[in-house]
Formats: structure tokens, C-alpha cells, sequence
């Protein structure tokens, strides 16, 4: 669907090298150039668009004054994972080439994304750490984004597992949906069984529930010790890429990342991935601002 028109912006349907972009630009003169918001849409990646998302795009645009390309990245399962991370990618760079065209200062983009487009907008700054030929991501917001498959028994799960709009089980209903998975191994993954555990002694360093506070472990229970399924490993390995979970990327990328607003809320499956999240980047001495909406829910 086109654009509805904005007294206050200008809303232009592009194409960044074949992927759908829409632009919300202010319609008032500026004496310098913007920042610049590359938006990332959630939805698991399987649903949403450019349109589902236009309100909070228009919104950020004219509160912040800033110019903003909103993605509209190919979905799954038309388009196989990682067509949508490429996609997301692929349009960050052109805008970040292209930003003078749009009066955007190219030193001043940040991305941003709710829930799956968090996850993306995690992704895209991870993959750019090395790259040198396009300028620094300047921050990425990242709104309770999705950042790990690995544990889905953190305390979070626990106290969320039947919370209206993202339950638990819908959570990984949704990433085998996406990744064009047998749901059968749901009850696999959700157990734990999929992580062998040379992976678990690895990454229990990062993906821990003695890394959250006290304060949001009230009433959480251990899981207890499940069998390891090599087959259900083999058939869900995407979920153990960085593309997938950011949350396993090295120290060594992490250190690089440009600084971090991150939303978490009580009330959410996800809490808990935003919050291990935030401890990488402070253990790593990114500069994270944290807010988290006690009464908040996905």
C-alpha cells in the first residue's frame, strides 16, 4: 500500500539495490544535516511490512528529526533465512553510502528494531565491525529484541511462559515457522535437547541465569537435566550462528559495537536476552542506556 500523505514529511517508496525501503524525510529546512534511522519491523520475520510499522516510523521521524529509511525486507518462508538479515544489511550499507542525497549526515545513523528487527539491527552492527568501507554505525536501539535460541529456561520463559501475544512455546513455534523447521522438535528445543554440551559449557558463560539479578529471578525454578538429541542439533543448527543468536558473537566483535539504548519489559518471553545482552556490552565497555518498562509486555 502507498504511503498516506504527512504535512510534516515527505514519504518516498524506494529500492536499495532490489530491497523495498520507504524514506520519511521532514518537510521543514534544516541548517545541517540529520541523523538518519535505518528501521528495522519485527514480526518474527514472517510477518509485518513497511506498513505495519508506519506509525512508529512517522512518529520517530518528526519527534527526532531525523530522516528515516524503514526496511522491508523479503519474508520467510517465500524468502529462506538469511535473506531477511541480507536484506536488512544490504539496505543499511546503501543508505549509509547514499546518506548525503537525503541530507543525512552518513557519521550519524543509527538502526534500530523491535523484537525480530532488534535481533537484525543486532546483527547488521555485529557483521559491519570489520568493514572499512562504510562509515560507523553511530548507536543501535534495540526494542526487547530476540538474541538467543540456545536456553528458552531462562527466568524469564518461566515467569512469561503463558503471557498473552509471545508465550513461550509460540516463541520457538515461530523461529522453526521461520527457519522452515518440523514444529515436531519443538518440544525438543524447548527442553534444551538441541544443545550438545560442548556448545552449553561454551556459551554458559554468556547465556546464564546466575548472570541476571536477583530481582528478576523471583520464583524461578532450575530446569531439569535433559537428554541431548543429536538429530534435533542437526536440523536446528542456524540456531547456533551469530546471525541468528548475536548474544554468542566473540569478545572480540562485541568490543567494537557502537553504543546501545536497549528496551526490555517485565512482562515479556524476551526479558532475559536483552537483559544477558546488556552485560556483554558493559563487560566489553560498550556504553548501553538501559530502560526497562516494569509494566511493559511484548
Amino acid at each position: 500500500l502507498p504511503a498516506c500523505r504527512d504535512s510534516k514529511l515527505f514519504i518516498r517508496d524506494l529500492h536499495f539495490d532490489e530491497v523495498p525501503v520507504r524514506i520519511y524525510l521532514p518537510r521543514a529546512p534544516s541548517t545541517s544535516k540529520r541523523r538518519g534511522v535505518v528501521f528495522f519491523h519485527g514480526e518474527c520475520g514472517i510477518f509485518g511490512s513497511i506498513r505495519s510499522h508506519e506509525s512508529i516510523c512517522r512518529y520517530i521521524a518528526r519527534k527526532s528529526d531525523s530522516v528515516v529509511a524503514s526496511v522491508g525486507y523479503h519474508l520467510s518462508p517465500e524468502h529462506r533465512y538469511p535473506a531477511q538479515t541480507l536484506d536488512c544489511l544490504t539496505a543499511t550499507v546503501h543508505f549509509m553510502r547514499t546518506a548525503e542525497n537525503y541530507g543525512v549526515d552518513p557519521h550519524r545513523i543509527i538502526v534500530c528494531g523491535d523484537t525480530t528487527g532488534g535481533t537484525f539491527a543486532a546483527s547488521v552492527c555485529q557483521e559491519l565491525v570489520n568493514r572499512r568501507d562504510v562509515p560507523k554505525i553511530r548507536a543501535q536501539v534495540l526494542i526487547y529484541p530476540f538474541l538467543q535460541a540456545l536456553n528458552f529456561n531462562l527466568p524469564s520463559h518461566q515467569k512469561n511462559a503463558f503471557t498473552a501475544f509471545l508465550s513461550r512455546e509460540c516463541t520457538v513455534q515461530f523461529i522453526l515457522k521461520y527457519l522452515n523447521k518440523d514444529n515436531a522438535v519443538k518440544e525438543a528445543i524447548l527442553a534444551g535437547s538441541h544443545v550438545p554440551e560442548r556448545i552449553d559449557l561454551k556459551y554458559r558463560k554468556w547465556i546464564n541465569p546466575d548472570l541476571i539479578l536477583e530481582i528478576f529471578k523471583l520464583g524461578y525454578k532450575p530446569p531439569l537435566p535433559t537428554s541431548f538429541l543429536p538429530q534435533v542439533h542437526e536440523e536446528t543448527k542456524e540456531l547456533f550462528q551469530t546471525r541468528f543468536s548475536p548474544l554468542l558473537a566473540e569478545d572480540a566483535v562485541f568490543c567494537h559495537l557502537p553504543d546501545v539504548c536497549l528496551i526490555t519489559c517485565e512482562h515479556d518471553v524476551l526479558r532475559d536476552d536483552g537483559l544477558l545482552y546488556k552485560r556483554r556490552l558493559e563487560d566489553n565497555n560498550v556504553k548501553v542506556t538501559w530502560h526497562h518498562m516494569e509494566r511493559g509486555f511484548h
